[in-house]
């Protein structure tokens, strides 16, 4: 059994999605990945999950909605159902602005690089190997199904 997850797409308003970098101790490497984290109480709802993931974002990129900047709920998906209980909330934070105080990691957090990137970029990601968490695949694939996020090569 695991505590709920939130995973966050947070998008600038010229349509960037931030990444973390992010060394991973399991796999011996970092990767980039969508900002994510554990939501502290287990029969937490709706409201407490959403701050759960815009506290996420703005700890680990250093973003928070803009004014006019909406979350919005893009369903919950199982982690490793083979495994364990676990569900991810996933989010689109956008508009997103730098906060003037930047991130606030916490400590155990190893954050190395953070930055927007388009989507030509994060599809080319994708397709290279360079995306490889279930967290940050499933958010695109979730984005791209509801036409938020194309995922198209361009000619």
């Amino acid at each position: 059994h695991r505590k709920p997850a939130v995973v966050i797409a947070p998008m600038t308003r010229d349509g960037k999605i931030i990444l973390i970098r992010q060394e991973r101790i399991p796999i011996s490497q970092a990767i980039w990945e969508m900002p994510s984290g554990q939501v502290d109480d287990p029969d937490a709802g709706e409201s407490k999950i959403k701050d759960t993931a815009l506290r996420e974002v703005r700890e680990e990129t250093g973003y928070e909605l803009a004014a006019n900047g909406e979350l919005i709920s893009l369903g919950y998906f199982f982690s490793s159902p083979g495994f364990t209980d676990e569900r991810a909330y996933f989010f689109l934070a956008r508009a997103v602005q730098s906060c003037a105080e930047g991130p606030d990691r916490e400590e155990g957090e190893s954050i190395v690089d953070c930055r927007g990137f388009t989507t030509e970029e994060i599809r080319r990601m994708i397709a290279d190997n360079e995306i490889r968490d279930a967290n940050t695949l499933g958010i695109c694939a979730r984005l791209a199904a509801r036409g938020l996020l194309s995922l198209a090569p361009h000619p």
